[in-house]
């Protein structure tokens, strides 16, 4: 039973949204973000970075606490405004590919903790910790974690009529994007789609395992067990056939002191191999994988024999490339931690990672095809873990149009 809440969103003035919404701040190159900081006063940037103006080397709770004010301080103004009536919200993005259409609500981390919300990815402790921290001391969170749930036509039909209507919200942004954001606050409109959510079973999370985490443990240390929004996570749910899944492809620096040929002889061992000079080549299905290496594409396809899996990690693409190349024969261990391996986003073209290579700081690059949304289930389904950077999964959020305050 997937349970769900509506609730009191503080989000910008209908005449500010469009200044004040932006990306995460590590998503901007140094000069970027500095333009923003110093010719856009409403951006959310001057709330998730405050400290930019002053350089000086301080602690994460001041950091945080520094956070918590500027949120403060934009209350104050009235840049952001805080809904009198608790609702839910439809939010609908535009890219220029694709459109991705969710409800922003609050879910229960009970049912996070008993796997009703259902996982595919390991979290590091030590990031966990940092992101709980910030949301303990800023005291609000402004990124919802993903999650799927699966194609239902009543919850298809309702959204689509409800999106019919004029958007509380509509604006672009300078990445070409439009968002639109309806608010539903009629209580009995809310009872009936909670009364759809309670009759699905599970909800998969797609992206934001690290803030599930996060905001589990903060749950769990919530020193006013009168304060109920520290056992509810932001969460945007979206239709399963509605999010897009790239894969990510791998850059390797050397070939751990094989030469080319007896590399190429290795990889024999499991793949029947093609060179095909400077055509590129893009796998078109599971279990080929492309690879680019001294100026030449090459197609791998998986020799029939190695096609026996017995779990559904097992039959991964990236788990294959590392039981297969990464780990046998290039000695690469750790995919979180090794330097010597860099992803890049299935959304870049071959031809950037041919030119990365070419620019000689990497010797091999591998391209793999996308997983799917079944995949990912039936890992989670399986209590089973992907590979770091397996997927790269859209729609991603801009900061600062709808906050969920804790």
């Amino acid at each position: 039973m997937a349970r769900i809440i509506p609730f009191n969103a503080v989000r910008p003035t209908r005449d500010k949204v469009c200044l004040v919404s932006c990306r995460s701040y590590e998503e901007y190159v140094t000069a970027e973000l500095a333009a923003q900081l110093d010719f856009n006063p409403l951006s959310f940037l001057h709330v998730l970075k405050p400290a930019y103006t002053n350089q000086e080397t301080v602690s994460f709770e001041k950091r945080y606490r520094q956070v918590n004010q500027k949120y403060q301080d934009f209350k104050v103004e009235k840049i952001l405004i805080k809904d009198k009536k608790p609702g839910i919200y439809i939010h609908k993005i535009i890219t220029k590919q694709h459109s991705f259409t969710g409800i922003i609500v609050a879910t229960s981390i009970d049912d996070y903790r008993s796997n009703s919300i259902k996982k595919h990815e390991e979290t590091i402790a030590f990031r966990v910790q940092l992101l709980k921290d910030y949301m303990k001391y800023s005291e609000f969170n402004t990124e919802p974690v993903l999650m799927t749930y699966p194609d239902n036509k009543t919850i298809e039909n309702w959204i689509f009529n409800r999106t019919q209507k004029l958007a509380d919200f509509e604006f672009s942004t300078t990445k070409k994007e439009v968002n639109y954001l309806w608010k539903i606050d009629d209580s009995i409109e809310i009872n009936w789609i909670q009364n759809i959510f309670k009759q699905i079973d599970t909800l998969y999370i797609a992206d934001g395992h690290h803030r599930s985490a996060a905001a589990a443990l903060l749950s769990e240390d919530n020193e006013n067990p009168e304060n109920g929004a520290k056992d509810y996570l932001l969460s945007y749910l979206i239709s399963e056939n509605n999010v897009k899944i790239y894969q990510f492809n791998r850059l390797i620096k050397d070939l751990n002191g094989f030469e080319k040929e007896a590399f190429i002889e290795e990889l024999d061992k499991n793949f029947v191999i093609k060179n095909l000079k400077q055509q590129p080549f893009q796998p078109v299905e599971k279990h080929q994988f492309g690879m680019y290496l001294d100026n030449e594409f090459y197609s791998l396809i998986l020799r029939k024999e190695k096609l026996i899996f017995k779990t559904a990690l097992e039959s991964l693409d990236a788990q294959i490339l590392y039981e297969t190349v990464l780990f046998p024969i290039l000695a690469i261990i750790d995919l979180r931690d090794d330097e010597r391996i860099e992803y890049v986003s299935g959304k870049q073209s071959i031809l950037e990672l041919k030119k990365t290579i070419d620019e000689g700081e990497f010797e091999v690059g591998f391209i793999l095809f996308p997983s799917n949304i079944n995949e990912i289930k039936a890992l989670a389904d399986a209590d089973l873990i992907m590979p770091p950077k397996s997927t790269y999964i859209e729609p991603k959020f801009r900061s600062g149009i709808v906050i969920y305050e804790l």
